[in-house]
């Protein structure tokens, strides 16, 4: 539990590092407007630039659960390794941002610490979705479904990199075929 901490904690610093290291970047434009209602449910990691947790993630998946404060219950579960490797869960907590139209959220993992999670895109029918940082250091490409066609991952890179992040640090995520 200590080493977990201890990782949590160095992952947190990193985060505050990165966040200084890119002041000279535009903020990133979150979508106009998010349905949390609609946003609720099971989102498959299908690429990232992963946070140390995640770099050796396989079948990820990200569910949220709008509970009755208003704040979002997430839960994060990939398997380490591989596809028989050890299951791994978190758990943190989203609180949308105020006036932001449910588009910007902090995302606590530990207590007081919120990272910025900024949904930057959301195609229409909610079944793909960029979840980015102003830091750049990481983002997520999501979807409904744990496989999408590669046109639409092009796409959905494409829009990464105008985003201002560096594709080369992206990670597909394995998922097994359903």
């Amino acid at each position: 539990m200590k080493i977990k901490v201890i990782k949590l904690l160095a992952g947190l610093f990193t985060m505050l590092i990165s966040a200084c290291s890119n002041q000279n970047l535009s903020p990133i434009q979150p979508v106009s407007s998010v349905n949390l209602n609609q946003f609720m449910g099971d989102w498959y990691v299908i690429a990232c630039i992963p946070t140390f947790i995640e770099t050796e993630a396989y079948s990820a998946i990200e569910s949220y659960q709008l509970e009755k404060d208003g704040t979002i219950n997430t839960t994060f579960v990939f398997r380490k390794g591989g596809f028989e490797g050890p299951e791994k869960r978190y758990n943190p907590h989203g609180f949308v941002v105020d006036n932001t139209e449910n588009s910007v959220w902090g995302m606590q993992f530990i207590w007081p610490f919120k990272a910025e999670y900024i949904i930057a895109y959301l195609d229409k029918d909610y079944s793909s979705t960029i979840i980015a940082r102003n830091a750049r250091d990481y983002v997520w490409i999501m979807a409904r479904t744990p496989i999408i066609d590669d046109s639409q991952y092009q796409e959905l890179t494409a829009t990464v990199a105008k985003l201002g992040y560096d594709l080369s640090k992206l990670r597909i995520v394995p998922h097994q075929h359903p």
